[in-house]
């Protein structure tokens, strides 16, 4: 599947943090990154105007912060690029970092492009500041096509109605949490347990993001597993078991690119070969969009296939890698990647972030894992590792892409696969669902875990829950995925009263694998119970 063409290579890699207290715009961030990028060749001054004004592609990633008419053509103008053969802004999602930049390598390898940049920024940090000080739009930033509004994780995630919307579920708030607490209950971990895994997981990768001088976090207090386990006034609880220590932040203003040529042009241009690092091939594909139509909460096998065949494209094993970076917007992803691979994701051998995950380093909207790639591309050229992977991940545990790059070309001798070895869309059997669910119904099933397996269970499929939590620490809302104990079939449902919340609740005694009855409520709602009280 891999080609006999033109080899590409990455050439230059940039970050840019702005914590100047200056408002500046995504689009001016991405410029500086991509103007740093083209410096990072160590190409003389001259050759680097040329490399720059060579850029025939330009993908950029969707940006959170601000909209624009098209974000690619109003930076290729800035960029004075007089041979732009193709453009492009993509879709929402943590994945397109790497899937933008596996896409040109593809294309650089089958001629049908010279010298691509792959960029992607946000400024939520400046937008939030301006709007808190009254100052909206900021001022000098462009100005957004008459009646659009900045996207966000709401926007995106609660645009129609569904099942999910029905029951007020559905934001990433919400769904990381289903999978932790089933990944726990298929461990047979206490809520205990897990909690002080999690955090521990966390405190190592703040410590990282602290020695990173491009993360949000830098040179700032590392937080301690035991701040990070204890739920406190400002470390309070989000949706169970996550407290705020434990999900993504997104309130940054960063900005990455990378450029990438052929291995030709790069020598032709006199760009030094310790500057050259080889994409080597990446795979992508997704679970269901609707989490209620996924076989399981406690395995994603968008994220497993897709590290299996990035490896397989690559022609790598997994003893092959020595640097990982697995994306971690809450604590579950890097542990999925990790169980899958059979890696420790506590006392790791190989770092498993480079960057200390979106908590520490930040979110950076759409574009962490692009700030992942720079981090590793450093790494790979100062011979602290031979070969790198990295796992972006999109939507709510939804798409997942994998690349992998090395210091070295491919050891087949090819020059990059001529295609994503995945569909776009895997899926895998899952259980029906009872829109409108009645009668005795289990929180979860008894089930035995199964290492790396995919195959879907039954009568032992692991169900889950999760509680979010109001500003003043009380619990608000509960959420259960459970199986009617008649059919097998699943629902939806939130707690039905006040003690069945209060019992979702606890951090003492286990809620899955609990007897309980599902009847319908007003609104379509489906309301479970765990005794017989008066409803909600």
């Amino acid at each position: 599947m891999a080609g006999t063409g033109i080899t590409p290579v990455l050439v230059g890699v940039a970050d840019v943090k702005n914590k100047s207290g200056h408002a500046v715009e995504p689009m001016q961030l991405m410029l500086q990154s991509v103007l740093t990028a083209i410096e990072d060749t160590s190409l003389p001054l001259l050759a680097q105007t040329e490399l720059q004004k060579s850029i025939d592609s330009i993908d950029v990633v969707a940006t959170w912060t601000w909209p624009y008419s098209d974000l690619p053509g109003l930076l290729a103008n800035k960029l004075e690029c007089r041979h732009l053969e193709h453009k492009a802004y993509s879709e929402h999602g943590g994945h397109q970092p790497l899937k933008l930049v596996d896409e040109a390598a593809r294309r650089i390898s089958q001629g049908k492009g010279n010298v691509a940049v792959v960029t992607g920024g946000e400024a939520l940090a400046s937008l939030n500041a301006c709007a808190a000080a009254g100052r909206f739009p900021p001022p000098e930033w462009t100005p957004p096509p008459e009646g659009t509004v900045p996207a966000s994780p709401l926007t995106l995630t609660q645009s129609k109605e569904d099942l999910g919307s029905i029951h007020a579920i559905g934001l990433p708030i919400h769904i990381y949490p289903l999978y932790e607490n089933a990944f726990r209950a298929q461990r047979k971990q206490s809520i205990e347990e897990n909690n002080r895994e999690s955090a521990q997981l966390y405190a190592e990768f703040a410590k990282i993001a602290a020695r990173n001088k491009y993360a949000w976090n830098h040179d700032q207090l590392v937080p301690s597993e035991g701040r990070i386990a204890t739920v406190t006034e400002g470390n309070r609880m989000i949706c169970s078991p996550y407290p705020l220590l434990m999900n993504a932040f997104n309130s940054v203003n960063l900005a990455a690119s990378c450029v990438l040529t052929s291995a030709e042009y790069a020598a032709h241009i006199g760009i030094p070969q310790s500057k050259w690092t080889y994409p080597l091939g990446g795979a992508g594909t997704s679970d269901a969009n609707a989490f209620w139509h996924r076989p399981n909460f406690y395995s994603s096998p968008a994220l497993s296939r897709s590290l299996d065949a990035g490896l397989g494209i690559s022609k790598l094993d997994k003893a092959d890698i020595q640097l990982y970076d697995f994306y971690s917007c809450f604590p579950i992803v890097p542990k999925l990647a990790c169980h899958h691979l059979d890696l420790p994701f506590r006392n790791f051998a190989k770092p498993i972030t480079l960057l200390g995950g979106l908590t520490s380093f930040g979110g950076a909207g759409n574009n962490y894992s692009l700030h992942a790639l720079t981090a590793m591309v450093r790494r790979l050229r100062q011979g602290r590792g031979r070969n790198g992977l990295i796992l972006a991940n999109g939507g709510v545990l939804t798409y997942q892409h994998v690349l992998c790059l090395s210091s070295q070309p491919r050891s087949d001798g090819l020059s990059y696969p001529t295609q994503n070895p995945l569909a776009h869309d895997e899926r895998v059997p899952a259980p029906s669902i009872s829109i409108h669910a009645e009668g005795e119904a289990r929180v979860e099933v008894n089930c035995t875990l199964e290492a790396n397996s995919e195959k879907m269970a039954t009568d032992n499929e692991t169900q889950t829950y999760t509680v979010q939590f109001s500003r003043n620490g009380k619990p608000a809302k509960g959420f259960v995925i459970g199986r009617l104990c008649a059919d097998g079939s699943r629902f939806i449902a939130n707690a039905g009263n006040a003690a069945t919340l209060k019992q979702l609740s606890s951090r003492v005694r286990e809620p899955i694998g609990r007897l309980g009855w599902v009847q319908a409520g007003g609104n379509g709602r489906n309301l479970f119970v765990l005794d017989t009280g008066a409803m909600l």
